[in-house]
């Protein structure tokens, strides 16, 4: 896929996004009106910001959103150390190396998120001493930590085998090599699956809300106890979500064409 096909696919993806919210909102504003719902979307912008006589501040959701790229953005960056680390074991000629990224890659991905967060804050936290806090970024590492391995490796070789004997060539040795020689190359065919895997992480955050650490979803949960706004919240708060992941993908849109031009 060239990055002209990549880039014209956001607001292709954009629309049906919006297409198929479009469905589902009427959907559920025909069943509840079905059910005499009692709409209060006016109610929703007191969530987002306050004016009062000490001035302006922000509402509970732009603080949960806080929290879930804060979340997000630690869990992604170990997991993108923890899948590094797999990746070379994989790649390596240590068998040891290779057996141990092989189990680790198969369990976690055999693992249920669910259980796996479980494992992280009920089992390791008390050993550990680990908060909830922790407990939920390092699950959501270990779980993301695996497919982003998978992204390394087959990164590194796609890379044509006459890069190798090339930089063998030359006398670069194999760090010499992956450094100056396979890497460049690979970032470019690995950054549109990294994109994916990052709008996987903060999708998949959400997940804490049920050892209620404080991020999005957890905070829309709340709204929805005290006010029993259900529609209206759990709208608002996927809307946020695809404005951050669709933000997201267009920025790395637009690094991926910075760096074929730079490759041009």
């Amino acid at each position: 896929m060239t990055v002209r096909s990549i880039t014209a696919s956001v607001p292709a993806a954009v629309a049906l996004y919006v297409a198929i919210m479009a469905l589902i909102i009427y959907a559920a504003y025909t069943g509840a009106q079905g059910i005499g719902y009692n709409w209060q979307w006016y109610r929703v912008p007191q969530f987002f910001y306050e004016v009062d006589s000490n001035g302006f501040s922000w509402g509970d959701i732009p603080r949960g959103l806080v929290g879930t790229l804060v979340i997000a953005a630690l869990s992604f960056v170990i997991s993108i150390a923890m899948g590094g680390i797999i990746a070379g074991l994989r790649l390596s000629r240590l068998i040891v190396g290779r057996a141990f990224s092989n189990v680790f890659i198969e369990l976690i991905r055999n693992l249920p998120l669910l259980v796996l967060l479980y494992l992280c804050y009920y089992v390791l936290g008390p050993i550990f001493g680990l908060d909830r806090f922790v407990a939920s970024v390092l699950c959501l590492a270990l779980y993301q930590s695996a497919p982003i391995s998978e992204v390394f490796r087959a990164g590194v070789l796609a890379v044509a085998r006459g890069q190798w004997e090339a930089a063998h060539t030359v006398g670069l040795n194999r760090y010499e090599t992956y450094r100056f020689v396979i890497l460049p190359q690979a970032l470019r065919l690995m950054l549109p699956p990294l994109t994916g895997e990052a709008i996987h992480m903060i999708k998949n955050s959400a997940i804490v809300s049920v050892i209620a650490v404080v991020e999005l979803t957890t905070i829309g949960r709340n709204i929805i106890s005290d006010t029993y706004m259900s529609f209206e919240i759990w709208f608002t708060i996927a809307a946020v979500y695809m404005v951050v992941t669709v933000i997201l993908s267009a920025f790395v849109s637009y690094l991926e064409k910075r760096l074929a031009v730079g490759r041009n």
